[in-house]
């Protein structure tokens, strides 16, 4: 049985039906690790599709950001790029912050007075660490650390290893209402994410009793 075209997914699980394109002021660049495409609840795609105003790129690595996007003199200091590392460093009241502005070394500071776009890395916690060292250019980025307002819709189908973790269209649709985008933008997202993982619970499901 042939994949959806678009999402890419087996048809049972293909969510494009309740797709619904959303406009974002902040361009969403998504950077797919190669081997998170295979997994049959990655959202990168469906994000993408959601998102009039995202990029996804599948790879390793890319000279800077004007490459990724392929415009010329695209200042990587008006973008922010979403990466936990080791978290916020030192003594900071966060718990009430969706997100929290960091510098290179991870100590608090203000949000920047302009943003063009957010950068979102695509897989697990190793390869988005890979990701990150590849690409030295995006230390030029503004980097952002996430703390969720909602728990992951993932439940038992996968565990991640904080609490920050969450999926990659959830984690954008926390990072776009932290910044100020429409709020029905953002449950758009997570009401698609709920509506694959509920999917994929039926097709597993289906799958034990086959056996």
């Amino acid at each position: 049985m042939d994949n959806c075209e678009q999402c890419q997914k087996l048809p049972e699980l293909c969510v494009c039906d309740q797709i619904q394109t959303h406009k974002t002021k902040l361009h969403v660049l998504i950077l797919q690790h190669p081997q998170e495409p295979d997994h049959e609840i990655g959202s990168a795609r469906i994000a993408n599709l959601a998102l009039s105003n995202s990029t996804l790129k599948v790879g390793l690595s890319w000279r800077n950001l004007s490459a990724v996007l392929g415009k010329e003199n695209i200042d990587p200091k008006r973008w922010a790029v979403l990466y936990l590392g080791s978290g916020v460093k030192g003594e900071v009241k966060t718990s009430q912050a969706a997100l929290q502005f960091v510098s290179n070394k991870g100590a608090p500071i203000e949000k920047p007075s302009a943003l063009e776009g957010v950068i979102i890395l695509d897989g697990t916690w190793s390869q988005a660490k890979a990701l990150w060292w590849r690409n030295a250019w995006l230390l030029k980025c503004q980097r952002v650390i996430l703390n969720p307002k909602h728990k992951s819709l993932y439940k038992e189908l996968r565990r991640e290893p904080r609490k920050e973790c969450l999926s990659t269209i959830e984690s954008i649709a926390e990072v776009l209402e932290a910044l100020g985008e429409k709020k029905e933008t953002g449950q758009h997202l997570r009401d698609l994410f709920g509506k694959l993982l509920d999917k994929s619970r039926a097709k597993r499901k289906q799958k034990q009793i086959r056996e």
